[in-house]
């Protein structure tokens, strides 16, 4: 019953942009987690950027530090959509993007604390 649909991969110019959506259903973004990740080829998927969503402490946000001043995560609660905005991409940012959530409050990079998967999109940077 829970569902992540991910959108707006696609092919870009070195330099350009790409706004990625994760379409959530069957859950809220209260007491969780969700990320982006990526896996490019013959590499392990990594950790992209994540939501801590806490009404206690308040919503928190982690990036990694090779996407840090290029990449913004955002919400819209009304969508129940999860975005990635991704500038200034380079080659090497070239992978298959999934939006992840975890099943409860959690506060990890690592891929295997987070429970739900979107299939991915792909993007493509050329240079």
């Amino acid at each position: 019953q829970v569902q992540l649909v991910e959108s707006g991969g696609g092919l870009v110019q070195a330099g350009g942009s790409l706004r990625l959506s994760c379409l959530a259903s069957g859950l809220t973004f209260s007491s969780r987690a969700m990320g982006w990740f990526r896996q490019a080829p013959g590499k392990e998927r990594e950790f992209v950027a994540r939501f801590i969503f806490n009404s206690w402490s308040g919503s928190r946000i982690y990036y990694a530090d090779s996407v840090k001043g290029r990449f913004t995560i955002s919400r819209d609660n009304a969508k129940n959509t999860v975005y990635l905005q991704m500038n200034n991409l380079k080659p090497e940012d070239t992978a298959v993007y999934y939006c992840a959530a975890s099943r409860g409050l959690i506060d990890n990079n690592s891929d295997h604390a987070y429970d739900y998967w979107g299939q991915g999109t792909q993007v493509t940077v050329s240079s």
